[in-house]
Parts: structure tokens; sequence; C-alpha cells
């Protein structure tokens, strides 16, 4: 994957166009994995939930990854199995994601500086 390619200590700094293309190319995977992520979360709600609207189930599902909480009542012990580990690992992945969004940002400002300050060894 040629785009994962970040240039190295020694080389220059990428061009803006490079820069904006990585942003764009990282933003949208980002937000592939949390869309999946939220449709996992959509038919777990609606399946065993259960939760009958699947606008309902995709609320509750939006809200727990954002980590704002719950909002329709579970009743059913495969649904509170489920809720409580989609709400576990929904902040993991809400990490993970804003992480990988960030990475080019946080590459291009460590460049800078490691250009900017030279190699003392």
């Amino acid at each position: 994957m040629a785009w994962l390619d970040y240039e190295r200590r020694n080389e220059p700094l990428a061009p803006v166009r490079v820069f904006i293309v990585r942003v764009l190319n990282h933003g949208g995977i980002a937000l592939v994995i949390l869309l999946v992520w939220c449709g996992l979360g959509t038919a777990g709600y609606h399946y065993w939930g259960p939760v009958p609207s699947w606008l309902d189930a995709f609320y509750n599902a939006a809200m727990i990854s954002g980590g704002m909480g719950p909002v329709t009542p579970i009743s059913s012990k495969s649904g509170m199995w489920f809720a409580s580990i989609y709400a576990l690992l929904s902040g993991v992945v809400l990490i993970a994601a804003v992480g990988f969004f960030l990475t080019p940002l946080l590459h291009r400002v460590i460049h800078v500086f490691h250009l900017d300050g030279g190699d003392s060894s």
C-alpha cells in the first residue's frame, strides 16, 4: 500500500498535495471503520436487544459508540450481554479510528520538528 509509505527522517517534507491525499485516505478508512462498527451495533441491538425499530437500534448503537450511553432499556439477557460487550469495545474502536485519522497530521508535525532540529548523531 503505497499511500501508507511516509517519508523518512532524512527525506524532505512531503508536498501539501500528498499530505491532503493521506488525510483523505485515512479519514475515509476511519469513517468506514466507524460505519461498520455502528452497523454491527445496530444489527446487534435489533436482534438481541430486541429493539424492534431499526432506527431505535441505530440510535442506541450511535449513542453507545459516542460514549453517551444507552437510550432504550434492554430486557433480554442476550441483549444485556451484547450491550455490555459492545459498550466496552466501542471506546477502543473510537480511539483507534481517531488515532488512525490523526496519524498523517501527527507524522507531519513530528517530521517538521526533525527537519528543523537537525540530527546531532
